[in-house]
């Protein structure tokens, strides 16, 4: 039995310079990971399977959809991996729920069969996010976010809070929403450097489309962490602090102002 965890992806710093003639747009993104997100175990069976259960369960509806069920047919292999994954993390949510469970699959199969030399482009194929996701260490990624550099980072073990309004956001109407405008490309500097210095392009469209993100900042805000921003196309938004304790005493504010809110407690990888 393996076990594998499905990092939470967060952008740091989130630039859109412009739309592509396919449809896409051209972004700049300082990705990161939390310690903690979706649990997979996995077993060795004749043939691929996948079985989902947890919290958020209900909302992958689409077995043939599923984006890890497509991460086990995109790595062939001679012995079939039965998958159990609980679902801890909301769906379209901005953390790359999918994607980071399909990077798990990847390292999945990684740890029992290795994986193919041309293993980054069928990740690409399955979602922009999901090359970054398998790797799920900070880097930039650039194009439509899966050219991806590599950035030693000055915030692992940064106290994070996760915290969503419990609404679902699909990504395709934030960026339809976006102004396009370029407002430059993402700062210089170490990891922390460009998180301080950087923006997420999309918390304007995306709060246009779900009010509530703007009341999920201002109570992060209202916590004193040093860096409180919506991540991808949101819902979900983080704060960053300087201690645990300062984010633990957070999230319990936080907890008691508004209970239905969903939240995640960590680190950043």
């Amino acid at each position: 039995m393996l076990t594998e965890t499905a990092y939470a992806k967060i952008n740091l710093a989130l630039h859109v310079r412009r739309r592509r003639e396919d449809g896409y747009h051209e972004l700049e993104t300082l990705f990161a990971f939390v310690d903690d997100g979706d649990h997979l175990v996995a077993r060795a069976s004749p043939e691929d399977r996948l079985a989902v259960s947890g919290e958020f369960a209900a909302a992958l509806d689409d077995p043939f959809g599923n984006i890890a069920a497509k991460a086990l047919t995109a790595l062939p292999r001679a012995e079939g991996l039965a998958v159990e994954l609980e679902k801890r993390l909301p769906v379209a949510a901005g953390l790359g729920g999918g994607s980071a469970d399909a990077g798990a699959v990847f390292r999945l199969v990684e740890r029992t069969h290795g994986w193919p030399d041309d293993w980054r482009e069928r990740a690409a194929k399955l979602g922009a996010d999901v090359p970054a996701c398998v790797l799920s260490e900070t880097c930039i990624g650039r194009g439509t976010g899966t050219e991806l550099d590599m950035i030693e980072s000055d915030l692992t073990g940064t106290p994070v809070l996760l915290v969503n309004p419990r609404i679902s956001l699909a990504t395709g109407p934030v960026f339809k929403a976006w102004d396009d405008i370029d407002r430059g490309a993402l700062p210089d500097g170490p990891a922390s450097q460009i998180a301080r210095n950087g923006r997420n392009d999309l918390e304007a469209p995306a709060i246009s489309l779900c009010p509530q993100i703007a009341d999920v900042l201002a109570a992060l805000r209202n916590t004193s962490p040093w860096l409180a921003r919506m991540s991808g196309s949101g819902a979900t938004c983080f704060a960053l602090y300087e201690t645990a304790q300062q984010r633990d005493e957070a999230a319990h504010a936080i907890a008691a102002q508004e209970p239905d809110w969903w939240q995640m407690v960590g680190f950043l990888r």
